[in-house]
């Protein structure tokens, strides 16, 4: 799905000084964008919460959205639906309240295994209009009771960018999470729908740490809300996280500041900064650390050959953008020649930013066709973007890899680091293999006369 605001050509100033961020040129433009839909975020949410299940208010066009990014098949009952607007609603012939009521009656027939319902906020004016808030409040007041709760979020297509689908479903859970008991004990919340093996991986390396007791956000079941209060440390594992990391600290978090966790690198220093807050001593976190960070650096290294000095452009799609080119650049000899992102966090990418190249262009919004020229001037070895620039690029004869598949794909952590390599090894093979198979100039000719 695409977004479109008009031109407003760009600029390039300082950014305002923040932490590894000062005095850095940052390109801001605004103008015409490619926004791949918020509801995308969905796809791996309802695979994180087992017992959660998100209803889209919307049209037919989100109903084929959610079905062709899960590969659905049909005999399959995936957590996922959508209440689609149909004629009546549009010509407000219908009470579009008793029509949610009554579609979230038959849901929960159908299906009682539910203890978790977001009602999800689509794009289409009709929908807009809807206060889907005071329906989730009407229908948790009267669910609670049978053990099923009900929030509501937005995962409009309007949005920044489709990762914040995410944001807005974490954030909407932070004023459900219990309060923590008086004089408790300091405790660690990582804040991300992570992998359950990458969850499992940290959970490990904390308890090795003696860091705990550890909870994530969103939790694996809606009964295990983690606690949250002015004790409570939270990391963050995904850089799009910022309406979450505002909502926890009015609860009274403090957020831990570091890199974030992909390659051997970010991984080290996102634990580092949770030892830190809990006293960890520096060469027990060495020794317990030191064979993850070897064997990611291992990992890393079968790709490094392939990556080496081939040069990068990120535009920006997902907020991953800066960790990700941090990692490239340092651990796999990557040169980044633009790195987009959506929206630059001062707080959040600045240890990340702080590591970059100091001669990579970041920018931050977009202006697509500007953005297309520069892609086009500099003819990088890669250009990550969304699945509507993907091909277009390719066509031109340019590699191109999809930024959504970074989100989708387990990356975070040592064990992780050499998959993620090779997602941008991959694309360079595929274009290699593509050249060998171009016959030389002539050889066709010959090739008929023989």
């Amino acid at each position: 799905m695409t977004g479109a605001v008009p031109a407003a050509g760009c600029e390039s100033r300082p950014m305002a000084t923040g932490p590894g961020v000062a005095g850095r040129p940052v390109l801001k433009e605004r103008g015409q964008r490619e926004v791949f839909c918020g509801l995308t975020g969905i796809i791996w949410l309802h695979r994180r919460i087992q017992d959660a299940f998100f209803l889209v208010v919307g049209s037919r066009t989100c109903a084929h959205l959610l079905q062709s990014a899960a590969g659905v098949m049909i005999f399959a009952e995936p957590r996922f639906a959508t209440a689609v607007m149909e004629e009546k609603d549009l010509a407000g012939l219908a009470d579009a309240q008793d029509e949610i009521d009554r579609v979230v009656g038959r849901l929960l027939a159908r299906r009682p295994d539910i203890r978790l319902l977001f009602l999800v906020g689509s794009c289409p004016s009709e929908v807009i209009k809807l206060d889907l808030a005071k329906a989730a409040q009407r229908l948790d007041s009267r669910l609670k009771a049978d053990g099923v709760r009900v929030l509501s979020y937005s995962g409009s297509g309007i949005e920044t960018t489709f990762t914040q689908g995410e944001d807005a479903c974490l954030a909407a859970m932070v004023p459900e999470l219990p309060a923590e008991a008086p004089a408790a004990a300091p405790s660690l919340l990582v804040a991300a729908a992570l992998p359950d093996i990458v969850e499992d991986q940290f959970l490990r390396l904390f308890a090795d740490l003696g860091i705990g007791p550890v909870a994530f956000l969103p939790p694996r079941r809606a009964a295990a809300l983690p606690a949250v209060g002015p004790n409570t440390r939270v990391l963050l594992a995904q850089p799009f996280l910022g309406e979450t990391a505002a909502a926890l600290e009015r609860r009274g978090a403090q957020i831990l500041e570091a890199p974030f966790p992909f390659g051997a690198e970010g991984t080290t220093q996102w634990l580092h900064a949770a030892a830190r807050a809990f006293g960890v001593d520096e060469m027990h976190f060495r020794s317990v650390t030191a064979p993850g960070r070897e064997r990611a650096n291992r990992a890393v290294a079968r790709y490094r050959e392939k990556l080496q000095g081939k040069r990068i452009f990120f535009m920006p799609d997902s907020q991953l953008e800066i960790p990700l080119a941090r990692f490239l650049a340092r651990e796999c000899g990557m040169v980044p020649v633009e790195v987009g992102t959506p929206y630059l966090h001062q707080r959040f990418h600045g240890p990340d930013l702080a590591l970059l190249p100091e001669d990579a262009r970041i920018s931050e919004g977009q202006d697509v066709e500007r953005q297309l020229d520069r892609v086009r001037a500099a003819r990088p070895d890669l250009t990550v973007c969304g699945l509507g620039l993907a091909n277009p690029l390719e066509a031109e004869g340019l590699a191109t890899k999809w930024s959504i598949e970074l989100v989708f794909s387990p990356v975070h952590g040592f064990d992780q680091a050499g998959d993620l390599a090779e997602l941008f090894a991959r694309p360079l093979n595929r274009r290699e293999r593509l050249a060998r198979l171009d016959p030389p100039a002539g050889v066709e000719e010959v090739a008929a006369c023989s």
